[in-house]
């Protein structure tokens, strides 16, 4: 009797605690511990506030290890100063070395007066009675192609151009104020267009690459150089990112960059020319929503509860497009249209309409697409990039 009251009382817990189970399990899949698609990732979870209701200091928290530089090896030390005592500090007494206690040790760097060493070449110059003329010695090869920079120096001025965006302006300071090397900009441009020269090999060979890649995304954006329009494509693979500079934004672009009989997936937003590429050659694109425009950033501008409201009805939106694109084929064709009002007006809906549109037509379940999701946003940083350093090299001398 005791044994049957309690598994009467206990049914009802046992079931509440296997509901309780399924729904967390269900909370914790994603895209990377499920085959749920990447586009169910799009809400994050709140972050748990701590129990004391204060806001955390910046910085380690209580507990957290202690992280130190690691030093540098013996082979980098220049210089190295002994300090020692000849007494006791404290006493006066006589010491001797210790065997447990390491030294203790401050490793130091800083600029030399002099960063760079300059070495001047002689030719001598010869007299031939014969010829009656002037003859100079000969000098390496890899001198006279160097100028006035040596290699490295002239690396570190690609890389501060390249990497750092830095102007010709900013570049010809830092070699005047720090290195104390005067230059002219002129002189600085040349030495990149030295370097563009070096590396041209190794890009037209990155170029060959890309119609065999697997997966690429596809950008472009336009800017102007002499008053003429020009348009620079971004082409990112797995392991680089390659630019292109044509005057055209048209589907010849993708046509003489990757070819007739690219095999790969595309991925890129809903303009004309890739859609034009796609139904040329029959190539397998996978379409991302584009960037939102100026006018839907109000919700970075705004505060306050404006801001969660803009934010949650965005948020509310795109999950309600993602779940039209995963039921499309529930969806009768009658039925499908209708659900595109969940996208907003259709003057903002742009190219994220027909993305989502497409997408509904060909593309096949989370489960079961052996494409990778595309990355717009490292592709638009990398656009970004490209077009602050043309902005820089051009416009700011």
């Amino acid at each position: 009797m005791i044994s049957k009251a309690v598994a009467e009382a206990t049914a009802p817990l046992k079931e509440r605690i296997a509901q309780l189970e399924a729904e967390l399990a269900a909370a914790r899949k994603n895209s990377s511990t499920s085959s749920k698609p990447p586009s169910s990732d799009i809400v994050k979870a709140k972050k748990s506030k701590p129990k004391s209701g204060k806001k955390r200091k910046p910085g380690g928290q209580p507990g957290h290890p202690r992280h130190e530089r690691p030093e540098f090896p013996p082979e980098m030390i220049d210089e190295s100063l002994l300090y020692s005592l000849d007494c006791c500090p404290d006493c006066g007494g006589e010491l001797l070395f210790s065997q447990k206690a390491d030294p203790q040790v401050i490793q130091q760097v800083e600029l030399v007066s002099q960063p760079v060493r300059i070495t001047e070449h002689r030719a001598l110059a010869y007299w031939c009675r014969k010829c009656r003329k002037v003859h100079y010695a000969s000098m390496p090869t890899e001198i006279q192609k160097s100028g006035l920079f040596g290699p490295q120096l002239t690396t570190l001025v690609a890389f501060m151009k390249g990497v750092c965006h830095a102007s010709f302006s900013t570049i010809r300071k830092y070699l005047r104020d720090v290195v104390g090397i005067p230059v002219s900009r002129g002189y600085l441009a040349k030495v990149i267009a030295k370097v563009t020269q070096w590396l041209t090999p190794a890009y037209e060979e990155l170029l060959a690459r890309l119609p065999s890649e697997a997966f690429l995304n596809v950008d472009e954006t336009g800017h102007k150089e002499n008053a003429k329009k020009f348009w620079t494509w971004c082409f990112r693979a797995e392991l680089y990112t390659l630019f292109r500079i044509e005057p055209s934004r048209g589907s010849d672009v993708l046509i003489a960059t990757l070819g007739e009989e690219f095999d790969g997936v595309l991925g890129c937003d809903y303009f004309s020319a890739y859609r034009k590429y796609m139904r040329m050659f029959g190539v397998l694109v996978q379409f991302c929503l584009r960037a939102p425009d100026p006018r839907r950033e109000i919700s970075h501008h705004a505060a306050g509860q404006e801001a969660e409201s803009i934010r949650g009805a965005n948020s509310r939106k795109l999950r309600d497009l993602f779940a039209v694109i995963h039921r499309r084929e529930e969806l009768s064709k009658a039925v499908l249209p209708k659900n595109w009002k969940l996208l907003g007006p259709r003057s903002q809906r742009g190219d994220d309409r027909g993305a989502a549109r497409q997408a509904c037509r060909t593309w096949p379940n989370g489960s079961t697409s052996t494409a990778k999701p595309t990355s717009s946003l490292s592709l638009r940083r990398a656009s970004s990039r490209q077009t602050t350093w043309r902005n820089k090299q051009f416009d700011s001398w």
